[in-house]
């Protein structure tokens, strides 16, 4: 094996991930406690982190525009995840909502104003007022629709304002255990020097981000690997309800890039190839504004009826022409930028060409209401692992259960990274030292980089990478059989034994080498691939974005729980289940709140 250089830092905070969760993890932790010491490591510079890409807005109760409460959010974000969400975290996030605006509100964050000055909230899918016997909810804070990129420059600079240590382009490899099970840090390859370190921490937070990059038609980045996912797998910890893959509605057509559903919530129409407004058929109260995994079967029935629009009939139309150029200016500038750039389309008179396309994975490392990691022991136990927390789209708290509501998105980046970083904060014993870590607990981890740097096949990683989204994109897609879903097992195992036996990494550098970033990648999709492929062949029920065309009810008296899936370094996966928490209680007043379930129709 290659000897390397292998250079340690010590801080009391690791945030692994550079997106919206991992900085305001960062600020909340140096804001609690001035004097302690905390690293941000990112693979790419933090404001190409993928948050930048969030379109539509950040949910709160605020009331600007019509009555709001807190509990309708609450209910709403429930009846979204199809009862599968905990609803004590849920309370805790709907609840802290209006305060987290707040907050970014005095940072600098420039949110949409209305007439008097107020922040502008517009509506949002599957959102409705008094427990969803009302009319339509105004809850999504708006920046236009460049919500993200605002959310992202806002936090990095106010991060900025503290003593948090930036190491930018450095790649995850694993995380690191000492001899009693506790997370100690992380090692992490330099992309520019090919040097590796060892980031060592008394707490560590992941903030990684999704695998939407596992599909072939997705609006994540090509940077959304879940390499934070992938690290809990190979340290024999699993992940939770990875089955739940949200398709946004309006990805457009031939290259999947985001259509924000801020759209919808500003008033356009979905349209088939006859002109119909075609919602009014599958949600007739919601139309539009029902919620992501609805509108997406919705959309795919319609096209597979055979009425899709263009000579194909394979997509359908947003219609955005019957709306004003002042609306359309003012609160969807990109949205016109981006529809005029790519499809040629200029939205003032021309409808847009969209299809479903992969968007947000609810699922990822499961945790409890403070972020801590947990996993299921041999009896069926849950252990908390420490030293090691998990927020954002990497995270499964679950705020989200079987779908996360539109602009639910940005807000559980900004309430629980807050908290993770204050709980990271609050454990730390000033003056402790760091554990010894021996060189035989760093060997396997650098041995695994060095296996995969010299690997020496006949299939190139991006060969792989490719075959693996296509396996997901047939056999995992909107609608689900148990067909589809075996089979889908069975190309993954076959793919693991080409990343096993048959992968060559071209390149043997260690700066910059593009090949072997695309081999760790793929090494990390794999992994996960197989979890959600596993889970989702063993919910045989259909909720939220898991839909079984041969289990089409939701069986709440046989699969009210969430799925826990291990992978091992064989590809080889073990199925267990974690009860829902259903109850939940009012911070302030400490009065119980819980909403048992019920059916869910828009």
């Amino acid at each position: 094996m290659t000897t390397y250089k292998l250079i340690t830092h010590y801080h009391d905070v690791l945030i692994v991930g550079g997106g919206g969760a991992g900085l305001r993890a960062a600020a909340a932790a140096c804001e609690r406690d001035p004097d302690i010491t905390v690293a941000c490591v990112s693979k790419v510079p933090v404001t190409r982190s993928h948050t930048v890409a969030a379109q539509g807005g950040i949910n709160a109760a605020l009331g600007n525009r019509i009555p709001d409460d807190w509990r309708w959010h609450m209910y709403d974000t429930i009846r979204g995840s199809d009862w599968l969400g905990d609803q004590d975290a849920i309370a805790f996030m709907c609840e802290k909502a209006p305060e987290a605006i707040a907050e970014l509100e005095h940072m600098g964050m420039p949110f949409t104003r209305d007439d008097s000055g107020q922040i502008y909230q517009r509506a949002y899918g599957g959102q409705s007022s008094d427990y969803g016997k009302g009319g339509t909810a105004y809850r999504a804070c708006a920046v236009a629709d460049r919500t993200g990129h605002s959310l992202l420059h806002t936090l990095y600079t106010h991060s900025m304002r503290h003593d948090v240590e930036f190491f930018i382009e450095y790649m995850a490899l694993d995380l690191i255990f000492d001899d009693e099970n506790i997370c100690r840090g992380m090692l992490a390859w330099e992309l520019e020097t090919g040097e590796l370190h060892c980031f060592r921490a008394h707490q560590t937070i992941i903030a990684t981000g999704g695998f939407g990059q596992a599909y072939a038609s997705t609006t994540a980045s090509s940077i959304c690997t879940g390499d934070g996912n992938a690290m809990i797998l190979r340290a024999g910890l699993p992940l939770q309800d990875m089955e739940f893959i949200q398709f946004h509605p309006t990805g457009l057509y031939n290259s999947g890039i985001l259509i924000t559903e801020g759209a919808r919530g500003e008033g356009a129409f979905l349209l088939n190839g006859d002109g119909e407004r075609f919602m009014s058929t599958y949600a007739p109260s919601s139309m539009e504004l029902a919620s992501r995994d609805v509108i997406s079967r919705s959309m795919i029935q319609e096209i597979m009826a055979g009425r899709g629009c263009g000579p194909k009939k394979d997509h359908l139309y947003l219609s955005l022409a019957h709306l004003s150029r002042d609306v359309i200016d003012s609160k969807l500038p990109s949205i016109k930028d981006i529809a005029q750039t790519f499809a040629q389309v200029d939205i003032y008179t021309q409808p847009i060409p969209v299809v479903p396309t992969v968007h947000y994975t609810m699922g990822g490392i499961p945790t409890n209401m403070q972020s801590q990691v947990v996993t299921i022991d041999s009896k069926g136990s849950e252990r908390i692992i420490e030293g090691l927390l998990a927020i954002g789209e990497a995270s499964c708290t679950s705020v989200h259960g079987a779908n996360r509501l539109g602009c639910n998105g940005l807000l559980e980046l900004i309430v629980f990274g807050k908290a993770a970083g204050e709980f990271a904060a609050d454990s730390i014993v000033h003056g402790a030292s760091h554990k010894v870590i021996s060189s035989e607990l760093l060997e396997p981890l650098i041995t695994r980089f060095d296996d995969l740097r010299t690997a020496r096949g006949n299939m190139r990683p991006n060969k792989i990478r490719k075959s693996l989204q296509n396996v997901m994109q047939a056999n995992a897609s909107i609608f689900r059989t148990n067909d589809l879903l075996f089979n889908g097992q069975k190309e993954l195992r076959t793919l693991w034994g080409m990343m096993q036996h048959e992968l060559h990494v071209a390149d043997t550098s260690l700066i910059w080498n593009n090949d072997l970033i695309e081999a760790l990648e793929t090494d990390n999709l794999l992994r996960q691939a197989s979890s959600a492929m596993t889970s989702a062949y063993e919910r045989c029920e259909s909720r939220g974005a898991h839909w079984r065309q041969d289990f089409p009810t939701r069986d709440d008296a046989g699969c009210l729980a969430h799925s826990v899936c291990f992978v091992d370094d064989h590809g080889n996966t073990r199925f267990t289940i974690r009860p829902v928490r259903l109850h939940a209680e009012d911070m302030l007043t400490r009065t119980p709140i819980s909403f048992p379930p019920e059916e869910r129709a828009y």
